[in-house]
């Protein structure tokens, strides 16, 4: 799990380009805010990448399993927010 945030803790701004990213040949989506001059990640794309989960669901799935553990070891980094909408760069 620490693993995982280690990865989540470590993407860093980059020069605006297309709201797709691929990572590992797999589509990451994002936006770019102007006003921050920063990229926003999809979270679940992001687990479904580092998981090697096979489909959107059980990617959504683990990190909704994740976030409740998070939450029950008192880790802070987790909002108590539903979760926002994205495009789809493909079937969802």
């Amino acid at each position: 799990m620490s693993d995982i945030l280690g990865h989540l803790k470590n993407i860093i701004v980059m020069e605006k380009e297309t709201s797709i990213k691929l990572f590992e040949s797999k589509q990451v989506r994002s936006v770019w805010n102007d006003e921050e001059e920063k990229w926003y990640f999809s979270i679940v794309d992001v687990v479904l990448v580092l998981t090697n989960q096979v489909d959107y669901q059980r990617a959504r799935k683990y990190w909704n399993k994740l976030k409740e553990r998070l939450v029950a070891e008192g880790n802070e980094t987790v909002t108590n927010c539903h979760q926002l909408k994205m495009e789809a760069g493909w079937n969802v």
